[in-house]
This record gives structure tokens, C-alpha cells and sequence, in this order.
């Protein structure tokens, strides 16, 4: 039987209609940066699935019924209670979002000269750790660098070189190994359960802690079940406990896989670790109990985290990126395969072969989506990833031009993401006239979120 989303609409909210002229302005007016676009001029939102989904009539019943208790709300009890019975972790620390919980982690675990190491630390986690005076070092899986390649585990760390570093002239620089489920910075691709142990043995035989980034847990588990061998007949919630009882913590955004418009957790075994986190939370975002969320947040948490466990829930959603998947390859645009769930990664490089890297191919096709169809997505390449010189001029390319569309949670139809791939269509039955985009201005860090941009004819 098809699989098909266990729920309906009962609130809409209204999409904005545009023509290619108001768009070129408010692109232009942007710096050719789709995160300087006011919501207003974007007709399809794909730019990420961070706070982006729609919430369910349980999760605004219980938010309705929030306690806004300063200390000790029922409503952090209620959150707690449902990471606790998830992680099996003993410390649980609200707080309000994922880049916060990295802050508050990081500076409680890492010092300045040491190394943090990920399959793939993301934009904001690379941030975090670098703030401090740290190095992140990404190590992912040899399989990552076949973008075709149909192998399941894409998003796994890199074993061998892992063990390199943690015996090797720099192990005692090492301050901590964080896995991230799916691998976001890697494709959106899962890890295996296989491989998170095996990861995990090597760095408690050395003495360094290792967490996971779980912004996106049940959808990592989903996948697990359905290509590790020996998960077949396991829950995603099943899978998920093995998956938290693995490590020695976890942080996680809570606004993917909490379906939640803000929240997110610190959950530690270790109490020293824990209190030392708990101290520089409270100086920083919040009361230990509240963490800088509003209790509404708190109780959207608790019972978004049940529904996203749903395994029809997950089936239809993994069924949804895998129908926009299929389309783009009809439309003549290749992704990164196999397609992982919370966003597709579309090969620039490849469809805009005309556009070196130093032109940003990622960015133009971003752009062009845009310009074509008011689709709002993001690049993950050179201009995301690459080394700039002083005059930001790209001296260092990233291995691959991607573009990330992600797609939010319980909000977009079928034909909506059907209007999505007639535009990527449209765009690859003539490339050759998207142009390539130079950098105006840039900051040294998180650039792509403030850059400025122009075309390049």
C-alpha cells in the first residue's frame, strides 16, 4: 500500500505569488543573498527545516496549557521527562535553540588549541568551536566522495583516520568527537549504527567524550531501520535509545526533529560535565528549568517528540523526498545520492559546468531557483565551504557545489514540490545562461549568512 502523511490541514496560511520583476529587484536588494530576502517575495521556503514545521492541534493544545512557572514549571517536567525516557540520560538541560546548546557544551568541554572532531561539524557548529580558539576537523567516510554512489551510510565518520588522530603526534590535542545524525554538512546522509559504535569504542579506549549533534535523530533511525542490516524489525524509537546510549551525551536542535518552532537539549551522563554546563547556562540563557525557552516551547517539545517517532509519520516524509528526488532526475538535475529526508543536495557543479568555482556555481543555481520560480534554498560549496583571500577571491574550492533544498516538516504538498521540479526543469534545459556571482562583501566568519553578492555576466 502507498504510504501517504497521517494528518490533514485544518489552518492554512497563504503563499506569496510574484512575478520574475519583483524578484529580480528583491534579489538585488538582497546582495544576491537569499537570507537577506524578507519572507514577503518567497513563494516556496526551502531554505532550511530549522523551525520551519507545522505544528500539530496536540502541540497547541499543550502549549495553551503551558506553566510559565519561572523555577520548576510542570511544563519542563513534562519536557524532561520526554528526553529522559529517549536518551535514558540523567542530566537534561533546556535550552533555547541547537547553536546555543553547542555554546554552552563546547565552552564547558573544549580549550583553546584543541581539536573537535565530526563526520561533518555544520555551519554554526564549525562557528562554536572555532569562537574558541579550537579547531574543527572533519573527517568524513571515503563513500561521501562518490556523489552517485548508492552506498547507505554516506554521512558515517571516517574510522580509520579517526584512530589515526586519536594515536597519532596530535591525539592529545583531541577534545572531543561529535557525531551529527544525519550528517546535515555531508548531504543530509545517515550514519550507521555500525559505525557510531565502532567511532564510540575508539574514543572512550582513549579518554575523549563523545556526543552527538541529534538534531535530526528520528530521521537518522528511520533510515537505519530501513538499510542496516539486522534493523529491519526494530522500532525508530528502538533504534534511537541504542543510537543516545552509545555516547556520552547529546546536544540537539529540537526545531527539526521536535517538529517545535524553537527549543532544543543538552543531555549528559557525566554530572561533573553536567553542573559546569548547568552553571554557564544559567549566567547566559536561562534558570536551569527553562533554559531561555517560553513554556509553550517546552510543552511543543514533549509531544513533538512522540509524533516525529511515528513510523507512518517517517515513511511518508522519507516517500516525500524520495518522489522530489525522482523528479529532479527526470528534470535532468542530479542529487546526492541516495536521498537522505530532511533536504535534498543538488550537483551544481555538475548541471553548470560552465561555471568555475570561483564563480560559485552553488550560489547561481540558488539564485536562479529563486529568480525562476520565488524558491528560497541554500548553496553548500565554495562559497559556504572554500578558503577566500584577502579580497575574498576563492583560493581553496570545496570539494563539491551543492545547493541544499530542505524541506520543512508537515508543511508543502505534493504539489508544491511537483511546482519545484518543473522550475529546476525549466533552469536545466538551458544552464548555460545562469551567470556566475562574484563576492562585494563578506565577514571572516559564517559569511554566507551576511555576504553580499553580485552577478558576473
Amino acid at each position: 500500500m502507498r504510504s501517504f502523511p497521517p494528518y490533514r490541514a485544518q489552518v492554512v496560511a497563504e503563499i506569496p505569488v510574484t512575478t520574475r520583476a519583483e524578484r529580480e529587484r528583491a534579489l538585488a536588494a538582497a546582495g544576491y543573498n537569499a537570507f537577506n530576502l524578507p519572507a514577503r517575495m518567497v513563494t516556496i521556503d526551502l531554505l532550511t527545516d530549522s523551525g520551519t514545521g507545522a505544528v500539530s492541534t496536540a502541540q497547541e493544545a499543550a502549549a495553551a496549557a503551558a506553566d510559565r512557572s519561572y523555577a520548576g514549571s510542570d511544563s519542563f517536567f513534562r519536557f524532561r521527562e520526554a528526553l529522559s525516557e529517549l536518551t535514558h540520560y540523567p542530566h537534561i538541560l533546556p535550552v533555547h535553540q541547537g547553536r546555543a546548546a553547542e555554546r554552552v557544551l563546547f565552552t564547558s568541554v573544549l580549550r583553546a588549541g584543541q581539536i573537535s572532531v565530526s563526520n561533518t561539524h555544520f555551519d554554526t557548529t564549525r562557528a562554536n568551536v572555532e569562537l574558541l580558539g579550537a579547531e574543527a576537523r572533519d573527517l568524513p567516510c571515503a563513500e561521501f566522495g562518490d556523489l552517485d554512489s548508492l552506498e547507505p551510510f554516506k554521512g558515517n565518520i571516517n574510522l580509520d583516520r579517526l584512530e589515526q588522530l586519536l594515536t597519532g603526534p596530535e591525539a592529545d590535542r583531541v577534545g572531543m568527537v561529535l557525531v551529527t545524525i544525519t550528517n546535515n554538512g555531508g548531504g543530509g546522509q545517515p550514519v550507521s549504527m555500525a559505525n557510531l559504535a565502532a567511532a564510540s569504542r575508539l574514543a572512550r579506549a582513549h579518554g575523549v567524550p563523545i556526543f552527538l549533534d541529534a538534531a535530526r535523530f528520528a530521521e537518522n533511525a528511520w533510515l537505519v531501520v530501513q538499510r542496516e542490516e539486522g534493523y529491519a524489525g526494530k522500532t525508530p524509537r528502538a533504534v534511537a535509545e541504542e543510537a543516545f546510549g552509545l555516547v556520552d551525551g547529546a546536544v540537539a536542535s529540537l526545531k527539526k526533529d521536535g517538529i517545535s518552532p524553537m527549543g532544543a537539549f543538552i543531555g549528559l551522563t557525566d554530572p561533573e560535565l553536567a553542573q559546569r554546563c548547568e552553571t554557564n547556562l544559567i549566567a547566559t540563557e536561562g534558570f536551569r528549568t527553562y533554559g531561555g525557552l517560553g513554556a509553550h516551547d517546552l510543552d511543543r517539545v514533549a509531544k513533538g517528540l512522540h509524533e516525529v517517532l511515528d513510523p507512518h509519520y517517517l515513511e511518508a516524509r522519507a516517500d516525500e523526498a524520495a518522489r522530489l528526488a525522482q523528479a529532479a532526475n527526470d528534470a535532468g538535475v542530479d542529487i546526492v545520492q541516495p536521498p537522505g529526508i530532511h533536504a535534498l543536495y543538488l550537483n551544481a557543479g555538475r548541471l553548470l559546468p560552465h561555471l568555475p568555482a570561483s564563480r560559485f556555481p552553488g550560489h547561481s543555481l540558488a539564485c536562479e531557483l529563486y529568480l525562476e520560480g520565488g524558491i528560497r534554498c541554500v548553496e553548500l560549496g565554495s562559497l559556504y565551504l572554500g578558503t577566500l583571500d584577502e579580497n575574498n577571491e576563492l583560493v581553496t574550492p570545496a570539494p563539491f557545489e551543492l545547493v541544499r533544498i530542505a524541506l520543512p516538516r508537515r508543511v508543502y504538498s505534493q504539489g508544491h514540490y511537483e511546482y519545484v521540479a518543473e522550475v529546476l526543469g525549466d533552469i536545466a534545459k538551458n544552464p548555460d545562461r545562469v551567470p556566475g556571482y562574484r563576492i562585494v562583501d563578506a565577514p571572516k566568519i559564517l559569511r554566507h549568512f551576511n555576504l553580499r553578492m553580485a552577478p558576473v555576466s
